[in-house]
C-alpha cells in the first residue's frame, strides 16, 4: 500500500458519515487521431442536484484512479488524462461533516496532507492533464483542477469559488500556492479574500476564463465534446496555450497589502483565516510550491482546531439546512394559494415589497396610498427597477412588459383588494395607524385573505385585536434592503391560526427568503438584540466614554460595520423609535439615549460626516459633537466590550426563556441573515460561549460543548 493510500485509510476512519465520491476511468479516442485518452469522472452516485465532495474516502478513490492512469501513462498507452464531473456539478470541495469531530492537530494535519498528496499526483503524471469544469466548482473542486496542466470551463457554469476564508479556513489543497502563480497575486487575492469576505461571492464561467484560471471557454450544451476537440488540438500542437507572465515584483506585495486592507475592513483582525491565507500568498511569490503546500497543511490544521471554523460550519448549516426547514412551521398543506397581492402604502419600503412580490410570485400586485401622487410614485419606482433589470439583461423585454402589466396602483382599497389573497401593510410605525389600516382592509378583503404587517417592533396581537378575524393576521418583518437581506421574521400573534401561518411560510419560500418563526414579543429578534447592543454603546457614550473608544471596543467581533455606522444605515429616527418601544416594554434594561434624541431632533442623518480629504472615512460630525452631553465616567475598550457583551448575553437568555424563538440556533440564523453578522462568529451565541460570557451572565452555555466549538 502506498504512503498516500495509508494516510487516507487512517483519515477515513475519522469521517464515518462521508458521502463517498467515486472516480470512474474510461478511455476514448480523441478526435483527429490525437490518440487514446483517459477521462476520470467524479460522481457520488446521487441525483444530479446533489453536490460531489471530497473526504478521505473520496480522495482514496481518486488516488486509485490515478494509480491506473499513471501506469497507463508510463507504459505509453495514453496521451493525456482529463478530470470532469457529473452533469452540472464538477466538485464542490471538501466534505466538512467529519471536520467537527476532529480532536487533535495531527488528525487535522492528515486531512490537508491527504488532499495534497492525491492532487499533486495529477501534476506529476508523465502526460498532460486537463480539468473540464463542466459545472459548479468550489474549494477542493477548484483546486484539483489547478493541479492540472490545462483547464476548460463551461459558459453555463453557475458557481465557482474558493470559499474557505468565508468559513474560517484557507484554500488548503493548493489554492493559496497555485492560484497566484497562475493568474497573479492581485487576481488571486480577489478570488481567495475579496470574494470570500463579500458573502462568498461566486464567479460565472465567463469570469473564470477572463481571469485566466481556465484556458478555454465553451458552451454548456456540448461542453465536454468541445473540450475534447480542444484537448486534441493542444496535444497535436495545433493550439498553443499562452499565459501572461506573472509579475513577481512590487505588484505582488501591493496585492497582499490590498488583501490585508480588505480583511481589516471586513473582520478587523478578529478572524485569522484571511490573514493566514494572505501569508501563504505572500510567500508564494518565490514560486516554491512545496513550501506553499506545507504552509497550507499547517494553516489548515491550526484553523480546523480553532473555533472560527467550527462556528463557520455551524453558520453554513444554519443557512443551508435550518433556514430551509424552519423550526415550528405548520403543515405546508394548510397554506392557501396566493394569486394576487395587495400592498398598503407606496413609500420606499412598500415599493420594495411590491417589486419583490412581483418578481418572485409573478402575480398581480396592487399598491394603495392616501393620494394619487404617492401611488404613482410607488408604481413608478417598480417600473424603473424593472427597466434596470432589463438594462442589465437580467430579464428580456417580454418579461419586463409582463411584469409592468401586473403592477398597478389605486386609491380605493375596495377596488384594489376585493380579490386579493395576501395583503401586507408598510405604513407609519404607529399602532393606531396600523389598526386603522387593518380595519379598512378587513372591510373590503375576501374572507380567506391573509393580512400581514411589516412592523419592526409593534405587537401583532394588539394590531389585530380590534378586527373581527384576528386569526388571519401575521407578522411579516423584512429587513432593509429588502432585495438583499434574506431574513424574514414571521410573527405569530396570540390568535394567528395555522392556515395564516402556513400561507405566510409558503409565500416566504416563494420569495426565496429565510423564514424564522418568532413569538409576538417587542421588536422580535434582530431589532431587540441590536437595540440592546446599540443601547449599551449609547449608554457608555452618554456616561462619558469617547465615541471612538466605544466604537473601537467592539471591533474584535468583526461585525460588518461599526454600531454608529449601522445606526446611520437604519436611520437615527427609526433607532430612537425602536428604543422607545422597548423602553416601554422593558424599562429596566432598555434606555432612551438623550443624545440620540437630540441628534434626531436636529434632523441629523447620523453621527458621522464623510469627506474626500479623509478618504470618505467616518469622522464625528462637529454639529453632533456640539449636541452631545456626556458625563465623566470614561471606560476602556475592554470594559465597554464586556459591558456590551454581557447585555447581549442577558437579553438572549431572557428571549430564550420567553420562547421568542425555539432555540439559540434561531437567534444566530436571524443575526446572520438579517443583520449580516459574520459566519466566523456563528452569529453570536458561539462567540459568547467561547468567550465565557454566556456562563458568566446566565450560568450556562447557549449551545452544547462541541457545537460550533472544539470538542472537549
Amino acid at each position: 500500500m502506498s504512503t498516500t493510500a495509508e494516510l487516507l485509510k487512517g483519515a477515513a476512519e475519522l469521517f464515518p458519515g462521508e458521502v463517498v465520491t467515486s472516480a470512474h476511468v474510461r478511455h476514448l479516442e480523441l478526435p483527429h487521431g490525437a490518440g487514446r485518452f483517459a477521462l476520470i469522472t467524479l460522481d457520488n452516485g446521487f441525483d444530479h442536484t446533489k453536490p460531489t465532495t471530497f473526504g478521505p474516502g473520496s480522495l482514496a478513490n481518486l488516488n486509485v484512479a490515478i494509480d491506473q492512469v499513471e501506469a497507463e501513462a508510463a507504459a505509453g498507452e495514453i496521451v493525456g488524462v482529463g478530470v470532469t464531473g457529473k452533469p452540472f456539478i464538477f466538485a464542490v470541495g471538501a466534505d466538512l461533516k467529519g471536520v467537527e469531530l476532529l480532536k487533535n492537530h495531527d488528525d487535522a494535519l492528515a486531512i490537508g496532507k491527504g488532499g495534497h498528496e492525491v492532487f499533486k499526483r495529477l501534476a506529476g503524471l508523465a502526460v498532460p492533464t486537463f480539468a473540464y469544469y463542466n459545472g459548479a466548482a468550489m474549494g477542493g473542486g477548484v483546486e484539483v483542477g489547478l493541479h492540472c496542466s490545462y483547464r476548460t470551463v463551461s459558459k453555463a457554469l453557475p458557481a465557482f469559488s474558493l470559499p474557505e476564508v468565508f468559513l474560517g479556513l484557507v484554500p488548503g489543497w493548493g489554492g493559496c500556492a497555485l492560484l497566484p502563480n497562475l493568474i497573479g497575486a492581485d487576481k488571486a487575492v480577489s478570488v481567495i479574500i475579496e470574494n470570500s469576505l463579500n458573502q462568498n461571492k461566486q464567479l460565472k464561467g465567463k469570469q473564470v476564463f477572463e481571469l485566466g484560471i481556465a484556458d478555454a471557454l465553451f458552451e454548456g450544451a456540448d461542453f465536454l465534446e468541445q473540450s475534447l476537440i480542444w484537448t486534441a488540438q493542444v496535444l497535436k500542437g495545433d493550439v498553443k496555450v499562452e499565459r501572461p507572465d506573472v509579475d513577481r515584483g512590487e505588484a505582488w506585495d501591493q496585492a497582499v497589502a490590498r488583501g490585508t486592507a480588505i480583511a481589516d475592513s471586513k473582520v478587523h483582525g478578529a478572524a485569522p483565516a484571511a490573514y493566514r491565507a494572505l501569508d501563504i500568498i505572500a510567500a508564494a511569490k518565490s514560486g516554491d510550491l512545496q513550501a506553499g503546500f506545507d504552509a497550507e497543511d499547517k494553516a489548515l490544521a491550526d484553523l480546523i482546531m480553532g473555533g472560527e471554523l467550527r462556528a463557520g460550519i455551524y453558520s453554513f448549516n444554519l443557512v443551508q439546512k435550518r433556514g430551509k426547514r424552519p423550526a415550528g412551521a405548520p403543515d405546508k398543506n394548510l397554506a392557501r394559494p396566493v394569486s394576487k397581492v395587495g400592498v398598503v402604502g407606496a413609500g420606499l419600503m412598500a415599493s420594495q415589497l411590491a417589486l419583490l412580490f412581483l418578481r418572485r410570485l409573478e402575480v398581480p400586485v396592487v399598491l394603495t396610498d392616501i393620494d394619487q401622487e404617492r401611488v404613482d410614485k410607488g408604481v413608478g419606482y417598480v417600473h424603473a427597477e424593472i427597466d434596470k433589470l432589463l438594462g442589465k439583461r437580467r430579464i428580456n423585454q417580454d418579461k419586463a412588459n409582463r411584469l409592468k402589466a401586473l403592477v398597478s396602483g389605486v386609491l380605493d382599497k375596495a377596488e384594489g383588494f376585493s380579490d386579493a389573497d395576501f395583503i401586507i401593510e408598510a405604513v407609519f410605525e404607529e399602532i393606531g395607524v396600523k389598526q386603522q389600516v387593518f380595519a379598512e382592509v378587513e372591510a373590503v378583503a375576501p374572507a380567506h385573505a391573509i393580512l400581514a404587517t411589516n412592523t419592526s417592533s409593534l405587537s401583532v396581537t394588539e394590531m389585530a385585536s380590534k378586527l373581527k378575524h384576528p386569526e388571519r393576521v401575521v407578522g411579516f418583518h423584512f429587513f432593509n434592503p429588502v432585495a438583499i437581506l434574506p431574513l424574514l421574521e414571521i410573527v405569530r400573534g396570540e390568535r394567528t391560526d395555522d392556515a395564516a401561518l402556513a400561507t405566510a411560510f409558503g409565500v416566504a419560500k416563494k420569495l426565496k427568503k429565510t423564514a424564522v418563526l418568532v413569538k409576538d414579543a417587542p421588536a422580535f429578534v434582530v431589532n431587540r438584540i441590536l437595540t440592546r447592543f446599540m443601547g449599551e454603546i449609547q449608554n457608555v457614550i452618554d456616561e462619558g466614554t469617547p465615541v471612538e473608544v466605544a466604537e473601537k471596543a467592539v471591533e474584535p467581533l468583526g461585525l460588518p460595520m461599526s454600531p454608529l455606522v449601522l445606526l446611520e444605515l437604519v436611520g437615527p429616527a427609526i433607532g430612537l423609535h425602536v428604543s422607545e418601544t422597548l423602553n416601554r416594554a422593558f424599562p429596566e434594561r432598555f434606555t432612551v439615549s438623550p443624545n440620540l434624541a437630540a441628534v434626531v431632533k436636529a434632523g441629523k442623518r447620523g453621527f458621522y460626516v464623510y469627506s474626500a480629504e479623509n478618504d470618505f472615512k467616518p469622522e464625528l460630525d462637529p454639529e453632533v459633537a456640539a449636541l452631545l452631553k456626556q458625563g465623566d465616567v470614561v471606560l476602556t475598550e475592554e470594559q465597554v466590550r464586556d459591558r456590551v457583551l454581557d447585555a447581549v448575553a442577558q437579553e438572549i437568555g431572557l428571549m430564550l426563556d420567553e420562547g421568542v424563538v425555539a432555540e439559540a440556533q434561531d437567534i444566530d440564523l436571524c443575526l446572520i441573515t438579517g443583520a449580516g453578522w459574520p459566519f466566523h462568529l456563528g452569529g453570536i451565541t458561539p462567540y459568547l460561549d467561547r468567550e465565557g460570557v454566556s456562563e458568566r451572565v446566565t450560568g450556562k452555555r447557549f449551545l452544547e460543548a462541541g457545537v460550533a466549538s472544539v470538542p472537549a
